[in-house]
C-alpha cells in the first residue's frame, strides 16, 4: 500500500502542475475494512515492479451497484500511473483486464474511480494548467500509452473558467429572476456547515434522481455521501453552495468550494503536523473556487430552473473575494449544459478523456 500511494509522488516530483492527494484519503480508498464502497463491491490494486523499483500502478473495480443499475458488466480502472514505457502500461492493463474477465465483466472503462469526489478521465488537453481540486493531472505521454494498449475514446469531460471580470448583462439576471418567479423557483444559500449536514439526506435523493439516466452515474449510499462530505466539510464555504427550491421542495443544486490546491502542493499530501493549518489558511486566502456539481431533477429542466441555477453560479463567483472559478467536468455529450455555460462566458481550457476496451 505504501508503494502504491508513493508512486505518483515520485513520478511528478518535478511537475509544478500536479496536485498531490491527501495521503490519509489515499489510504482510506484502499482500505477494504473502512471504506463504504467495499460493503457492496470489490476492487483490486496492481503494481508493476522490476528489481525492487516500482514502475507503475493501476486499480480496477467491479462496482456492483453501478452494473446492477445500468444492466451492464463494466469494470472501471483508475489510479493509473506509470513510467513512459508501453510494456509496463500493457502489463498493468492486462492484469486489470484479466481480473475483470475472471469476474464475468466484459468492458473495461476509465479512468473512472468508483468513489465520490474523484475526477473522471485522463488529461488530454490543458497540461499547462493546474487542475481543479480532485481532478487528475498526468504526463502528456499517458494518452499514447492508453491507446497503444487497445483502448478507444468513450467521451470527454470539459473544464472551463468563469471569471468575475466577465460581467453578464443585467438582462440575463432579470430574465432568470422572472423565469424563477413564474414557476416558483428560488436559489437558497447555506448559512452554516450544520445546515449542510441537515440537508444531506435530501441532497442525496436529488443527486441520485438528477443523474440516474447518465452513463457515469453511480448510485450513492447515504454512508458514501456522508463520508465524502465529512472529508470535504472543513474546506467548504457554505455561502458558495446553492440549492434550487420550488416552494419547500429541493429540485436542484450547485456545489462549489474554495480551491485549496496550492496548499495541497505545499504540504505534499500530509495533514500532520501543520497540514491542516496550511489548508485552512489557504481556504481564507484563495481567490479561486471550484464548481464541482450542478444538477436539476428531470421534471424541472427547461422550465426556468436552469436559468435560476446559472444565475446562482454567476452570482456566487461574483462574490467579492473570488476572481473566478473552474466549472469542473461537464460531459461533452451534455450539449445543453455545454451550450448554456458557453453562453454565460465559460471558455473551456482542460479536457479529460474516458477510454473503453472490450474484454
Amino acid at each position: 500500500m505504501r508503494r502504491f500511494i508513493a508512486l505518483p509522488f515520485a513520478l511528478y516530483r518535478d511537475c509544478p502542475q500536479w496536485v498531490p492527494p491527501l495521503r490519509a484519503d489515499a489510504r482510506l480508498a484502499l482500505d477494504r475494512r473502512r471504506h463504504p464502497f467495499y460493503r457492496h463491491s470489490e476492487a483490486a490494486f496492481f503494481l508493476a515492479e522490476e528489481g525492487g523499483e516500482t514502475l507503475g500502478r493501476i486499480a480496477v473495480a467491479d462496482h456492483r451497484n453501478y452494473n446492477r443499475h445500468h444492466g451492464t458488466r463494466t469494470a472501471f480502472f483508475w489510479y493509473f500511473d506509470t513510467i513512459d514505457d508501453p510494456a509496463v502500461a500493457g502489463l498493468l492493463f492486462d492484469g486489470a483486464a484479466q481480473w475483470a474477465a475472471d469476474r464475468g465483466l466484459d468492458l473495461l472503462v476509465g479512468p473512472k474511480g468508483p468513489l465520490l469526489g474523484e475526477g473522471i478521465g485522463l488529461l488530454v488537453e490543458g497540461f499547462e494548467h493546474r487542475p481543479a481540486l480532485g481532478l487528475a493531472y498526468n504526463h502528456p505521454y499517458y494518452p499514447g500509452l492508453v491507446t497503444g494498449a487497445g483502448f478507444e475514446k468513450d467521451t470527454d469531460f470539459l473544464t472551463g473558467r468563469l471569471l468575475r471580470r466577465h460581467h453578464l448583462p443585467e438582462a440575463f439576471f432579470a430574465a432568470a429572476d422572472e423565469a424563477g418567479a413564474a414557476h416558483g423557483y428560488r436559489a437558497l444559500a447555506f448559512a452554516s456547515r450544520r445546515q449542510i449536514r441537515r440537508w444531506l439526506p435530501r441532497f442525496t435523493s436529488v443527486y441520485n434522481e438528477a443523474f440516474r439516466h447518465t452513463w457515469e452515474y453511480t448510485p450513492l449510499t447515504a454512508e458514501e455521501v456522508h463520508g465524502a462530505v465529512t472529508r470535504l466539510l472543513p474546506i467548504l464555504d457554505p455561502g458558495l453552495i446553492r440549492l434550487v427550491m420550488q416552494g419547500e421542495e429541493m429540485v436542484g443544486f450547485m456545489v462549489a468550494y474554495p480551491d485549496v490546491s496550492a496548499a495541497l502542493q505545499r504540504i505534499r499530501g500530509r495533514l500532520w503536523p501543520l497540514g491542516w493549518a496550511v489548508l485552512l489558511a489557504e481556504k481564507r486566502r484563495t481567490r479561486w473556487a471550484n464548481i464541482n456539481g450542478m444538477g436539476l431533477l428531470p421534471g424541472h429542466r427547461g422550465t426556468g430552473a436552469n436559468a435560476v441555477l446559472y444565475a446562482a453560479v454567476a452570482r456566487s463567483v461574483g462574490r467579492v473575494r473570488f476572481e473566478g472559478a473552474d466549472v469542473v467536468q461537464v460531459d461533452e455529450r451534455n450539449r445543453a449544459m455545454v451550450a448554456n455555460l458557453t453562453a454565460i462566458g465559460v471558455p473551456w481550457h482542460q479536457r479529460h478523456r474516458v477510454y473503453r476496451r472490450p474484454l
